[in-house]
């Protein structure tokens, strides 16, 4: 077997993911993709490990990390964006800058900007 098809097909799932992380606005948009490209580079540890012959099969024993991994990123990821769905009902990655806690100004008085609301109303909102 040739190197060339598999490392080919890997190049073209790492571009499709990163298309997808860099393009996409949907949180669970974004996890698919980064699947796509640790499923690439997944690919191409295999195919390197059948193309050296390894002894100890590396390649294959570091994609089975890789792939406890992703697990446990896509679980981890689906539930926060599971959360962040439910508490702001989108699931839009531009409005995740929403959630940041700001920190009050140390040099002026932070309760005086009439624009920013107290945290006592923000939970209240939130409830």
């Amino acid at each position: 077997m040739h190197l060339v098809y598999p490392a080919v097909l890997a190049a073209l799932l790492f571009c499709t993911g990163l298309y997808g992380v860099l393009a996409r606005r949907n949180a669970i948009l974004v996890l698919m993709s980064v699947e796509l490209m640790l499923n690439a580079v997944n690919l191409n540890l295999v195919a390197f490990d059948v193309w050296l012959r390894d002894e100890l099969h590396a390649g294959q024993a570091l994609t089975l990390f890789t792939i406890a991994i992703a697990a446990a990123e896509i679980g981890i990821g689906l539930a926060i964006v599971l959360q962040v769905h439910r508490n702001r009902g989108t699931a839009d990655v531009d409005r995740l800058r929403d959630l940041r806690d700001d920190a009050p100004d140390t040099g002026s008085d932070a309760g005086s900007d009439p624009d920013r609301p107290d945290r006592e109303e923000k939970a209240e909102a939130a409830a």
